[in-house]
């Protein structure tokens, strides 16, 4: 009896130390996913963050302007642009519209 009793409690335990490391490992596989996902948005909000930082004031792009094309570029009025469609067989051209995003 004390046989089947050792043999039954030591079946079950390794038993139990599989699930235990298979789970783990699952967790572990999901832990490494998140954390490149992670450091893919990081990396993605990095550039945006940068891009923003140089780029949203008028004034910065004035100097870039100045320092970079040297007055190559002309302002235009938003009025004056223009989208170009071109996934049908012609070209078609439509009016950007402005929408007030503050509201």
């Amino acid at each position: 009896m004390k046989k089947i009793l050792t043999i039954s409690l030591i079946f079950s335990l390794i038993v139990i130390t599989s699930f235990i490391k298979n789970s783990t490992k699952k967790i572990d596989e999901e832990l490494f996913s998140l954390k490149e996902s992670i450091s893919d948005l990081n990396l993605e909000f990095d550039n945006v963050k940068l891009e923003f930082d140089y780029l949203s004031s008028p004034e910065k792009l004035i100097s870039y302007q100045n320092l970079y094309f040297e007055n190559k570029l002309t302002q235009k009025n938003i009025n004056e642009i223009e989208i170009i469609d071109l996934t049908r067989e012609k070209m078609f051209l439509s009016d950007v519209k402005i929408t007030d995003s503050e509201k």
